[in-house]
Protein backbone atom coordinates (compact mmCIF):
# COMPACT_ATOMS: atom_id res chain seq x y z
CA UNK A 1 0.00 0.00 0.00
CA UNK A 2 1.56 3.62 -1.31
CA UNK A 3 0.75 6.24 1.71
CA UNK A 4 0.00 9.56 0.18
CA UNK A 5 3.21 12.21 -0.25
CA UNK A 6 5.21 8.77 -0.09
CA UNK A 7 7.33 8.33 -3.61
CA UNK A 8 8.41 4.59 -4.48
CA UNK A 9 10.87 5.90 -6.46
CA UNK A 10 14.34 5.31 -6.21
CA UNK A 11 15.25 9.00 -6.27
CA UNK A 12 13.86 10.07 -3.42
CA UNK A 13 15.67 6.69 -0.91
CA UNK A 14 17.70 8.20 1.38
CA UNK A 15 21.39 7.06 0.97
CA UNK A 16 22.33 5.62 3.44
CA UNK A 17 25.56 7.71 5.53
CA UNK A 18 28.84 6.18 4.83
CA UNK A 19 31.85 6.58 6.90
CA UNK A 20 35.24 6.87 6.04
CA UNK A 21 37.11 5.15 8.07
CA UNK A 22 41.37 4.58 8.21
CA UNK A 23 42.52 1.20 8.32
CA UNK A 24 46.13 -0.64 8.26
CA UNK A 25 46.25 -3.37 5.84
CA UNK A 26 49.44 -5.85 5.74
CA UNK A 27 50.34 -7.50 2.42
CA UNK A 28 52.45 -10.55 2.12
CA UNK A 29 54.09 -10.63 -1.22
CA UNK A 30 56.69 -11.88 -3.17
CA UNK A 31 59.50 -9.95 -3.39
CA UNK A 32 60.18 -9.30 -6.65
CA UNK A 33 60.52 -6.45 -9.13
CA UNK A 34 57.11 -4.57 -10.15
CA UNK A 35 55.33 -5.76 -7.22
CA UNK A 36 54.85 -2.77 -5.29
CA UNK A 37 54.70 -0.55 -8.42
CA UNK A 38 51.37 -2.81 -9.33
CA UNK A 39 49.97 -2.50 -5.91
CA UNK A 40 50.51 1.46 -5.81
CA UNK A 41 49.19 1.59 -9.45
CA UNK A 42 45.80 -0.10 -8.57
CA UNK A 43 45.09 2.61 -5.84
CA UNK A 44 46.33 5.64 -8.01
CA UNK A 45 44.29 3.83 -10.85
CA UNK A 46 41.09 3.79 -8.80
CA UNK A 47 41.38 7.34 -7.15
CA UNK A 48 42.34 5.72 -3.71
CA UNK A 49 44.88 7.45 -1.68
CA UNK A 50 47.50 6.15 0.68
CA UNK A 51 48.36 7.87 3.73
CA UNK A 52 51.40 5.78 5.11
CA UNK A 53 53.28 2.67 3.18
CA UNK A 54 56.52 0.47 4.38
CA UNK A 55 58.02 -2.46 2.65
CA UNK A 56 60.10 -4.73 3.76
CA UNK A 57 61.67 -8.14 3.19
CA UNK A 58 60.53 -10.03 5.94
CA UNK A 59 61.47 -13.64 4.79
CA UNK A 60 65.04 -13.68 2.93
CA UNK A 61 64.92 -17.41 2.08
CA UNK A 62 61.50 -17.24 0.31
CA UNK A 63 61.52 -13.61 -0.88
CA UNK A 64 58.64 -12.44 0.75
CA UNK A 65 58.46 -9.04 1.87
CA UNK A 66 55.72 -7.22 4.23
CA UNK A 67 53.40 -3.91 2.75
CA UNK A 68 51.62 -2.29 5.38
CA UNK A 69 49.97 0.38 4.26
CA UNK A 70 47.35 2.65 5.84
CA UNK A 71 44.41 3.98 3.62
CA UNK A 72 41.19 6.09 4.05
CA UNK A 73 37.93 4.99 2.68
CA UNK A 74 34.12 3.51 3.56
CA UNK A 75 34.22 0.32 4.57
CA UNK A 76 32.18 -0.64 0.69
CA UNK A 77 35.80 1.07 -0.91
CA UNK A 78 37.71 -1.00 1.52
CA UNK A 79 36.39 -4.23 0.71
CA UNK A 80 36.85 -3.66 -2.97
CA UNK A 81 40.81 -2.55 -2.40
CA UNK A 82 41.48 -5.82 -0.38
CA UNK A 83 39.67 -8.07 -2.95
CA UNK A 84 41.64 -5.99 -5.54
CA UNK A 85 45.13 -6.35 -4.40
CA UNK A 86 44.60 -10.07 -2.99
CA UNK A 87 43.52 -10.78 -6.96
CA UNK A 88 47.10 -9.30 -7.72
CA UNK A 89 49.62 -12.93 -8.60
CA UNK A 90 52.81 -11.94 -6.42
CA UNK A 91 49.90 -11.28 -2.87
CA UNK A 92 49.76 -14.31 -1.07
CA UNK A 93 47.64 -12.50 1.64
CA UNK A 94 45.73 -9.18 2.60
CA UNK A 95 44.98 -8.33 6.10
CA UNK A 96 42.58 -5.52 7.59
CA UNK A 97 44.83 -5.19 10.83
CA UNK A 98 42.16 -2.83 12.24
CA UNK A 99 39.31 -5.16 11.73
CA UNK A 100 41.31 -7.91 13.61
CA UNK A 101 41.32 -5.80 16.58
CA UNK A 102 44.00 -3.85 18.44
CA UNK A 103 47.39 -3.99 16.31
CA UNK A 104 50.58 -2.45 17.71
CA UNK A 105 51.33 0.17 15.38
CA UNK A 106 54.80 2.02 15.53
CA UNK A 107 56.44 4.56 13.47
CA UNK A 108 59.67 6.02 13.69
CA UNK A 109 60.80 9.67 13.12
CA UNK A 110 63.90 12.02 12.92
CA UNK A 111 63.21 15.66 13.97
CA UNK A 112 65.90 18.54 12.95
CA UNK A 113 66.01 21.38 14.99
CA UNK A 114 67.87 24.78 14.90
CA UNK A 115 68.16 27.11 17.61
CA UNK A 116 70.24 29.00 20.08
CA UNK A 117 69.67 29.88 24.20
CA UNK A 118 66.15 29.33 25.55
CA UNK A 119 65.30 27.51 22.26
CA UNK A 120 68.20 24.86 22.53
CA UNK A 121 67.09 24.70 26.15
CA UNK A 122 63.43 23.74 25.57
CA UNK A 123 64.20 21.84 22.60
CA UNK A 124 66.24 19.39 24.61
CA UNK A 125 63.50 19.45 28.01
CA UNK A 126 60.56 18.63 25.14
CA UNK A 127 62.88 15.45 23.76
CA UNK A 128 63.67 14.26 27.13
CA UNK A 129 59.52 14.02 28.27
CA UNK A 130 59.35 12.74 24.84
CA UNK A 131 61.94 9.78 25.27
CA UNK A 132 63.71 11.13 21.87
CA UNK A 133 66.76 10.11 21.51
CA UNK A 134 69.80 12.35 20.29
CA UNK A 135 71.20 11.43 16.82
CA UNK A 136 73.47 14.47 16.30
CA UNK A 137 74.52 17.68 17.64
CA UNK A 138 75.75 20.65 16.60
CA UNK A 139 76.23 24.11 18.54
CA UNK A 140 73.57 25.63 16.60
CA UNK A 141 71.02 21.95 15.57
CA UNK A 142 69.60 18.86 17.06
CA UNK A 143 68.17 15.78 15.56
CA UNK A 144 66.14 13.36 17.05
CA UNK A 145 65.03 10.14 16.51
CA UNK A 146 61.28 9.40 18.16
CA UNK A 147 59.84 5.53 17.69
CA UNK A 148 56.11 5.52 18.78
CA UNK A 149 52.47 6.01 17.79
CA UNK A 150 52.09 8.22 15.16
CA UNK A 151 49.77 10.42 17.27
CA UNK A 152 52.66 10.75 19.57
CA UNK A 153 55.21 12.16 16.93
CA UNK A 154 52.58 14.38 15.73
CA UNK A 155 52.18 16.01 19.07
CA UNK A 156 56.56 16.38 19.42
CA UNK A 157 56.62 17.61 15.79
CA UNK A 158 53.93 20.20 16.51
CA UNK A 159 55.24 21.56 19.99
CA UNK A 160 58.87 21.82 18.32
CA UNK A 161 57.45 24.35 15.84
CA UNK A 162 58.08 26.53 18.58
CA UNK A 163 61.94 25.47 19.19
CA UNK A 164 63.05 26.11 15.85
CA UNK A 165 61.85 23.10 13.59
CA UNK A 166 64.00 22.28 10.38
CA UNK A 167 62.93 19.62 9.09
CA UNK A 168 60.83 15.97 9.72
CA UNK A 169 61.54 12.59 8.24
CA UNK A 170 58.98 9.53 8.87
CA UNK A 171 59.45 5.95 7.76
CA UNK A 172 55.46 5.24 7.42
CA UNK A 173 53.61 2.76 9.90
CA UNK A 174 55.19 -0.61 10.46
CA UNK A 175 52.24 -2.69 12.31
CA UNK A 176 51.53 -6.42 13.96
CA UNK A 177 48.34 -8.07 14.88
CA UNK A 178 48.45 -8.98 18.62
CA UNK A 179 48.51 -12.70 19.69
CA UNK A 180 50.52 -16.01 18.60
CA UNK A 181 49.00 -15.84 14.84
CA UNK A 182 51.07 -14.11 12.67
CA UNK A 183 50.36 -12.82 8.66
Amino acid sequence: MIVAGESRSAYFLQEEETKIETHTLSVLVDNEPGVLARIVGLFSGRGYNIESLTVSEVEHERHVSRITLVTTATPQVLDQIKNHIARLVPVHRVIDLTRMGDAIERELALIKVAGTGEHRVEALRLAQAFDAKTVDATLESFVFELSGMPAEIDRFVKLMTSCGLVEVARTGLAALSRGKDGL
